[in-house]
Protein backbone atom coordinates (compact mmCIF):
# COMPACT_ATOMS: atom_id res chain seq x y z
CA UNK A 1 0.00 0.00 0.00
CA UNK A 2 1.42 3.43 -0.68
CA UNK A 3 2.02 6.54 1.41
CA UNK A 4 -0.21 8.36 -1.38
CA UNK A 5 -3.01 6.56 -1.40
CA UNK A 6 -6.79 8.59 -0.40
CA UNK A 7 -4.39 11.20 -2.16
CA UNK A 8 -5.79 12.67 -5.17
CA UNK A 9 -2.79 14.04 -7.85
CA UNK A 10 -5.50 14.42 -10.16
CA UNK A 11 -6.46 17.69 -8.58
CA UNK A 12 -3.50 20.31 -8.55
CA UNK A 13 -4.84 22.49 -11.04
CA UNK A 14 -2.84 21.96 -14.14
CA UNK A 15 -5.13 20.57 -15.89
CA UNK A 16 -3.22 18.12 -18.39
CA UNK A 17 -2.94 14.77 -18.90
CA UNK A 18 -1.06 12.81 -15.74
CA UNK A 19 0.30 9.94 -17.78
CA UNK A 20 -2.29 8.11 -16.50
CA UNK A 21 -4.84 9.31 -19.50
CA UNK A 22 -6.98 11.11 -17.20
CA UNK A 23 -6.99 14.54 -17.35
CA UNK A 24 -6.33 16.44 -14.01
CA UNK A 25 -9.04 18.48 -12.61
CA UNK A 26 -8.67 22.17 -11.94
CA UNK A 27 -11.12 23.15 -9.21
CA UNK A 28 -12.28 26.70 -9.09
CA UNK A 29 -15.21 28.57 -7.12
CA UNK A 30 -18.17 29.77 -8.17
CA UNK A 31 -20.24 31.80 -5.62
CA UNK A 32 -18.60 30.30 -2.93
CA UNK A 33 -18.72 26.47 -4.10
CA UNK A 34 -16.23 24.74 -5.72
CA UNK A 35 -16.16 23.10 -9.07
CA UNK A 36 -14.16 20.71 -10.63
CA UNK A 37 -13.37 21.39 -14.37
CA UNK A 38 -12.03 18.88 -16.26
CA UNK A 39 -9.96 20.68 -18.96
CA UNK A 40 -7.73 23.79 -18.75
CA UNK A 41 -10.15 25.97 -20.92
CA UNK A 42 -13.43 26.73 -20.61
CA UNK A 43 -16.51 29.01 -21.72
CA UNK A 44 -18.42 31.41 -19.49
CA UNK A 45 -21.37 29.04 -20.46
CA UNK A 46 -19.54 25.63 -19.80
CA UNK A 47 -18.46 27.47 -15.99
CA UNK A 48 -22.00 27.77 -15.47
CA UNK A 49 -23.45 24.58 -16.46
CA UNK A 50 -20.84 22.67 -14.50
CA UNK A 51 -21.73 24.72 -12.00
CA UNK A 52 -25.20 23.84 -11.70
CA UNK A 53 -24.35 20.04 -12.70
CA UNK A 54 -22.41 20.25 -9.18
CA UNK A 55 -24.76 22.08 -7.57
CA UNK A 56 -24.61 25.34 -7.09
CA UNK A 57 -27.77 27.44 -6.63
CA UNK A 58 -27.44 29.34 -9.89
CA UNK A 59 -29.21 29.28 -13.46
CA UNK A 60 -27.50 29.27 -17.03
CA UNK A 61 -29.08 32.39 -18.01
CA UNK A 62 -27.09 33.87 -14.48
CA UNK A 63 -24.13 36.42 -15.69
CA UNK A 64 -20.60 35.67 -14.68
CA UNK A 65 -17.92 37.22 -13.45
CA UNK A 66 -14.28 36.27 -12.79
CA UNK A 67 -13.42 37.97 -9.46
CA UNK A 68 -9.69 39.25 -10.25
CA UNK A 69 -7.21 39.75 -7.58
CA UNK A 70 -7.09 43.58 -7.28
CA UNK A 71 -10.86 43.26 -6.27
CA UNK A 72 -12.54 44.05 -9.02
CA UNK A 73 -14.37 41.34 -10.89
CA UNK A 74 -14.86 41.23 -15.38
CA UNK A 75 -17.83 39.84 -16.87
CA UNK A 76 -17.54 36.51 -18.58
CA UNK A 77 -19.98 35.73 -21.52
CA UNK A 78 -21.07 32.50 -22.66
CA UNK A 79 -18.80 32.39 -25.56
CA UNK A 80 -15.80 34.12 -23.97
CA UNK A 81 -12.74 31.44 -23.21
CA UNK A 82 -11.48 31.06 -19.86
CA UNK A 83 -8.06 29.79 -18.94
CA UNK A 84 -9.15 28.16 -16.05
CA UNK A 85 -6.23 27.76 -12.89
CA UNK A 86 -6.72 26.80 -9.24
CA UNK A 87 -8.30 29.31 -7.24
CA UNK A 88 -9.77 31.23 -10.18
CA UNK A 89 -12.98 32.38 -8.40
CA UNK A 90 -16.28 33.39 -10.08
CA UNK A 91 -19.46 35.12 -9.21
CA UNK A 92 -22.62 34.48 -10.83
CA UNK A 93 -25.74 36.52 -10.13
CA UNK A 94 -29.20 36.62 -12.06
CA UNK A 95 -29.44 39.16 -14.86
CA UNK A 96 -32.30 41.03 -12.77
CA UNK A 97 -30.40 41.42 -9.48
CA UNK A 98 -29.34 45.36 -8.96
CA UNK A 99 -27.01 44.58 -5.92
Amino acid sequence: MSTDEGKRPDHDGGGKDNGSGKPRIIEIEVNGKPVEMPKAEATGRAIKEAAVAQGVNIQVGFMLQQELPNGSSKVVGDEDIVQLRKHLRFTAIAPDDNS
